[in-house]
C-alpha cells in the first residue's frame, strides 16, 4: 500500500486498489493483442492507462513489459546483427527523434497530452487499415527509412507508440514473418530504450514506476498466452477489426477527457 500511495493517480476519488485492478486489466488486454497479432502492446495499454493516469506515467509503467518482450524477440531472431545494420539509419533517426520529442512532451499540459495520445491512436488505426500493395524500391529504402524513423520517434516520444509507422514501412518491404519480427524488435529497442532513459533522466521514471511495471508482467504474460490460443479460433482479420473499433472508442474517450 505504501507503493500504491506514491503513484500519481489523477482520479483521487477512486480507490487505489480499484485503479490498480483497472491497470491490470489494461495490461491483460494489451497482452491478448500482443499474443494474437505479435505487436500492439503500447498501442492498447497506453491509451487505456491514460484514461486514469497522466500520459507520462502511463508510458513509464510499460518499461519492463515492453523492454523484456522486445529483448526476448530480438534474442530469438535468426540474424539480429544483419537486421541492425540494414535498418541502422532508421534506428538512429528514431533514437534522436524520440529523445527530442519526449523532452517536449514533458513540458506540455496533461490535458493536451491526452489529446495527443488520442491523435496517435487514431493515426495508428488509419495506418493499420492501410495494406500496402506495392513494394519499396531498394534505392528509396534509405531515405524513406529515415523519414519513418523521425515520424515514429515523434509519435513514440509523445505516446510510446512507435509501431504504426514502422509496421507499415516493414510491410511495404515485403519482409518474411521471421525477418519482420526480428527487425521490428531491434528497431523498437532503439526507440524504447532512449525513451525510458529520457523519462528516468527527467524524473518521470523512478523506483515506484519501475516496481509497478514489474507487477504488470503477470497480467501481460497471461494475456499473451490467451492471445496465442485465440489465433486458432479467430482470424487475424476479424481480430484486427474488433481491435480497430475498440481503439477508436478509446480515442474518443481520451479526446473527451482532454476537452
Amino acid at each position: 500500500m505504501d507503493l500504491l500511495s506514491q503513484v500519481p493517480w489523477t482520479f483521487t476519488g477512486i480507490p487505489a486498489l480499484a485503479l490498480l485492478g483497472f491497470a491490470g486489466l489494461a495490461f491483460f488486454g494489451a497482452g491478448v493483442v500482443k499474443g494474437a497479432l505479435g505487436v500492439g502492446l503500447p498501442l492498447v495499454a497506453v491509451p487505456l492507462l491514460s484514461l486514469v493516469l497522466p500520459p507520462p506515467t502511463a508510458i513509464s509503467l510499460l518499461v519492463v513489459p515492453v523492454l523484456i518482450s522486445n529483448l526476448w524477440q530480438a534474442w530469438q531472431a535468426d540474424k539480429p546483427a544483419r537486421y541492425a545494420m540494414r535498418f541502422k539509419w532508421l534506428s538512429l533517426s528514431l533514437l534522436v527523434s524520440t529523445v527530442v520529442s519526449v523532452r517536449l512532451s514533458l513540458a506540455l499540459p496533461t490535458e493536451l497530452l491526452s489529446v495527443l495520445v488520442a491523435a496517435s491512436v487514431i493515426c495508428a488505426v488509419v495506418l493499420m487499415m492501410y495494406k500496402p500493395q506495392g513494394s519499396i524500391p531498394s534505392e528509396q529504402e534509405l531515405p524513406l527509412g529515415i523519414g519513418v524513423g523521425v515520424l515514429a520517434g515523434m509519435m513514440g516520444g509523445l505516446s510510446s507508440m512507435t509501431g504504426p509507422f514502422i509496421i507499415t514501412y516493414l510491410l511495404a518491404l515485403k519482409l518474411g514473418r521471421d525477418e519482420f519480427v526480428g527487425s521490428i524488435s531491434i528497431i523498437y529497442l532503439f526507440g524504447m530504450i532512449p525513451l525510458y532513459l529520457a523519462l528516468a533522466y527527467y524524473g518521470r521514471l523512478g523506483l515506484v514506476e519501475t516496481s509497478m511495471s514489474l507487477l504488470a508482467l503477470a497480467p501481460m504474460a497471461l494475456g499473451m498466452m490467451i492471445g496465442r490460443r485465440m489465433r486458432a479460433f479467430l482470424s487475424e482479420e476479424a481480430f484486427r477489426r474488433v481491435l480497430l473499433g475498440f481503439l477508436a472508442s478509446v480515442a474518443v474517450l481520451l479526446v473527451s477527457k482532454g476537452a
